[in-house]
This record gives C-alpha cells, structure tokens and sequence, in this order.
C-alpha cells in the first residue's frame, strides 16, 4: 500500500488501495480504453489537476495497480495500463458501471 498503515480490513485495504475521487475512473478508462499517455488520461478527466493525477498515478503504482512503461525518447514518452493484478479489478468496474447506469436512469425516472 502506499502507506505504511498496517490494515485488517479487507475492505478498508479496498478502499485505501482504490478510494479517491479519481483512481477509479483512473482504473475505469484503462479498462476500457487500455494503454494510456498521461495527457490522454488528462483529456479523458478535465476536472483533475495535472498534480492531482500526478499523485494518483504514482500511489496506483506503488500498490500495483497499474504500470508505467517509460520509452528512452527525446522527450520522453510515458504510458499507462493495468497491471495483472489491476486486472482482477475489471469485473468490480463492469459491475459498478452497470450499477451507475441503474442509478442514473433511476434517477431521471424520479425528476421526469
């Protein structure tokens, strides 16, 4: 895990690993979208500032959620995907995408 924090919850490590405003759409669009630049992921969140994402990234690193693969280009040329164990979390994605799509219809059932 990123910290040091010893955890005995399988659910609070979940949500240390995965929690955040961003790391799941992080995870989402590699799911989807697959292998990804840093300004590729920067257009598909707008909202998220460039530190922001930044950060993100580096701790789904260092949980091994996701890899980086650096090309020795001039300039460099960094790109993203899942990594194996980022790859289990697929179906758990699926299922929540599934479920917004409920929620949203849900939703706009209740205001029309």
């Amino acid at each position: 895990m990123h910290n040091e924090q010893i955890l005995t919850c399988p659910v609070e490590a979940a949500v240390q690993a995965i929690g955040g405003k961003w790391k799941i759409m992080i995870l989402y669009h590699l799911s989807t979208k697959g292998i990804q630049r840093f300004n590729e992921l920067r257009r598909l969140l707008p909202d998220v500032t460039q530190r922001t994402l930044t950060r993100q990234l580096r701790e789904l690193e260092d949980d091994n959620l996701i890899f980086r693969k650096v090309y020795p280009e001039v300039p460099p040329r960094v790109e993203y995907s899942l990594s194996e164990t980022g790859s289990t979390l697929i179906p758990l994605l699926n299922h929540l995408e599934d479920w917004g799509l409920a929620f949203m219809v849900k939703n706009e059932q209740k205001t029309t």
